[in-house]
């Protein structure tokens, strides 16, 4: 096993195809849609060279303007900060330039296969990332109550911690139908993935994640609920996420999203800083050698959108920080959707007013890091006494949580993420400054491993990060609390415009934070492909027969609508 505390069940089957991040709510093959020939669809030639905006500069906003693009529209991509959002890959002063730290997104699992097509796309290599017991990971000590285990795989740990996982693999299966669905999914049976979560949507969308462990006899031990919480499945610290739906869990073992992560070497802001400055083989109107970069002036995105307003003929208005004011037919908005209601003057008239309380209700986890380089990865050092490594990835009730070993061979300079955590433990870093946080966690990790002098190795200033503090994002994620089901579907549905009056059309939601799985590349990168599906539909255009695009099978497929009443 390569988790902490491992799934349900264990695949005999070797030859099953890879499972997808494409359901349970909305189970379309986004991967089958990008690999078609046929391309995801074309718009009139009397729209060719059509300006849409598109505002964000992340990965779905480039994503999106990318494909927008090849079908020969002008994309004008707004950004505040800088292209890649959350994919933010930073270096350290006076250091090596290949040391690097993943500020943002980090790991990304195989079931991320929209994703991985633009990893490919641009020729990005991708490398097995050390989280707790993985094969990638040489060590990793578990420390809870003052006490450590040194593990290099699950059984090396206490069996109360093999009860714990048998407790997880119960609960799964039987409060949430873990094996069929699994299998449904991994076999793409829709009838069956709808049939299985029709029921589970219906029945525990009321259920935060802490009361389905607790609706379990195989949880009723207060203190293996404790070490779940603390250690989890796969990346711990998942009583961060005890208040929060139990739905939103259940997507992420569904779909093996915490399993066998990949790290992106040199960076994951490489991807969309790649996407940038591509230029497609295939791309309608534009000349052949046309990127994103080339259709901007000075190659540079336009600067932050400060006011969205509808005019005449039900075009969107965007005024950007410039002063500069553009109308479009079309936009896309991938940015975190609370920048509507704070940073960007808006009109009440941009969305329905259901659509206003869905994006008022969205729940944002908070998150932060601590990066410090270090002259080498002395953690493969061996101690004398007991032939272990001196230091483990950790895990641990501590302030620090998460540790994180980070290295690109034994004689190379190295990283270590010190601190990884979230929400409550995330805010409680919010005050300090960076050295003030490294000095706490290199205390903390002191306790754990007293004869390791941490501080010698390092070799240049901290760099850190507390998303809830970014001026532009306010949280790392979107994580939905009990109830919120309902919010989510009006969000991820938004890009269905049909049933909208004619003037509430024409501007489209996209980013991880509209998707089913918040806090995923490969959210941002779905609902970036339904927006550029309806963005397609709004100008006239359609897609090939023979590659239907997510619009033309939401009927088919459509999320599971719960009542109002």
């Amino acid at each position: 096993m390569t988790s902490t505390v491992p799934n349900a069940i264990e695949h005999a089957d070797e030859q099953q195809p890879p499972i997808t991040m494409f359901g349970p709510d909305f189970p379309y093959a986004y991967d089958d849609f990008l690999a078609h020939p046929a391309g995801l669809g074309q718009i009139p030639a009397t729209a060719h060279g059509t300006e849409v905006a598109v505002i964000g500069g992340g990965l779905s906003g480039v994503v999106a303007a990318y494909e927008l693009m090849k079908m020969g529209l002008k994309p004008v991509v707004y950004e505040a900060d800088r292209i890649g959002g959350r994919l933010r890959t930073v270096g350290f002063d006076g250091c090596d330039p290949s040391l690097t730290a993943e500020m943002g997104a980090m790991r990304f699992p195989p079931s991320s296969t929209a994703l991985q097509h633009y990893i490919d796309l641009v020729g990005l290599e991708t490398r097995a990332f050390p989280n707790p017991l993985d094969e990638a990971t040489p060590s990793t000590v578990v420390d809870l109550k003052g006490e450590s285990h040194y593990a290099e795989t699950l059984d090396d740990l206490p069996q109360v911690y093999r009860d714990v996982a048998e407790a997880w693999a119960k609960c799964l299966e039987e409060g949430a139908d873990f094996s069929d669905m699994n299998r449904a999914l991994r076999e793409r049976d829709v009838p069956r993935i709808r049939e299985i979560w029709a029921k589970l949507v219906e029945k525990l969308d009321n259920q935060t994640f802490y009361g389905f462990l607790c609706d379990s006899e195989a949880f009723k031990s207060f203190r293996h609920r404790e070490i779940f919480g603390q250690v989890g499945f796969g990346t711990g610290g998942w009583d961060t996420d005890f208040p929060n739906s139990i739905l939103e869990i259940l997507r992420v073992v569904y779909t093996e999203a915490d399993d066998h992560h990949r790290g992106i070497v040199g960076g994951s802001q490489q991807l969309p800083l790649r996407l940038w400055e591509r230029e497609p083989e295939k791309i309608v109107h534009w000349p052949h050698g046309t990127s994103l970069k080339s259709l901007h002036l000075d190659g540079e995105p336009r600067p932050a959108v400060t006011r969205l307003n509808r005019t005449a003929g039900n075009r969107i208005t965007v005024t950007d920080a410039d002063g500069d004011i553009r109308t479009y037919q079309a936009a896309i908005f991938t940015a975190q959707s609370w920048m509507l209601l704070s940073k960007i003057a808006c009109d009440d008239s941009l969305f329905p007013i259901d659509h206003w309380t869905a994006i008022e209700r969205t729940h944002y986890m908070e998150s932060s890091k601590l990066f410090v380089p270090v002259d080498r990865p002395f953690w493969l050092d061996k101690d004398e006494d007991t032939g272990r490594d001196v230091m483990s990835m950790t895990l641990t009730d501590r302030m620090t949580r998460g540790t994180y070993l980070l290295d690109d061979g034994p004689d190379k300079p190295a990283v270590i993420c010190l601190s990884y955590t979230w929400c409550d433990d995330s805010l409680k870093w919010l005050p300090l400054s960076a050295n003030e946080r490294m000095e706490v966690m290199l205390k903390s990790l002191g306790e754990i491993y007293p004869k390791v002098d941490i501080r010698k190795h390092v070799i240049g200033n901290p760099v850190t990060v507390s998303w809830e503090n970014e001026p532009y994002f306010m949280g790392a994620f979107k994580a939905n609390l009990p109830g919120h089901y309902r919010y989510q579907r009006r969000l991820f549905t938004h890009f269905m415009q049909e049933a909208l009056p004619e003037d509430k059309r024409g501007i489209f939601l996209a980013g991880d934070d509209i998707s089913w799985t918040a806090g995923w590349a490969e959210g941002a990168v779905q609902t970036a492909l339904n927006a550029v599906w309806g963005v397609m539909h709004h100008l006239g255009g359609q897609t090939d027969a023979t590659n239907p695009g997510p619009g033309d099978l939401f009927e088919e497929i459509a999320p599971v609508e719960l009542p109002e009443d």
